[in-house]
């Protein structure tokens, strides 16, 4: 993916790509509930997060509930910067299933999902 991005004039990290695409899929959440999702540890998502501000892609705003808590939220440049990596994605997705049939490929995604629902289940 990193090789996909930089070739497409994008200079970021996977671990980057990962939390600038939660946040374009799930939209704004808070800092513990991003680093569940992309499974980083506190200290590691708050150099994520601000390597990530201070270029310019994302914000971190008051919590509207709980005003100790932060909701980090993509930005104009962060919006327009995932509609740009969303075509290296999706060539990296159809190159990791070049093998696949498209029975095969539906099988594999069902899987996966019901892998990733049971997890969440136990959570």
């Amino acid at each position: 993916m990193e090789a996909e991005l930089q070739s497409s004039g994008v200079d970021l990290r996977f671990t980057q790509f990962l939390i600038l695409k939660r946040l374009a899929m799930m939209g704004p959440m808070s800092a513990s509930e991003l680093a569940r999702a992309v499974e980083l540890d506190g200290g590691a998502m708050t150099r994520q997060l601000d390597q990530l501000e201070g270029r310019g892609y994302l914000r971190r705003l008051p919590h509207e509930q709980d005003r100790r808590a932060l909701r980090i939220e993509l930005t104009p440049a962060g919006v327009e910067l995932w509609g740009q990596m969303t075509p290296c994605n999706d060539r990296v997705l159809k190159a990791a299933q070049r093998a696949l049939n498209n029975d095969e490929r539906r099988q594999l995604h069902d899987y996966l999902h019901r892998v990733l629902q049971a997890l969440r289940d136990k959570t």
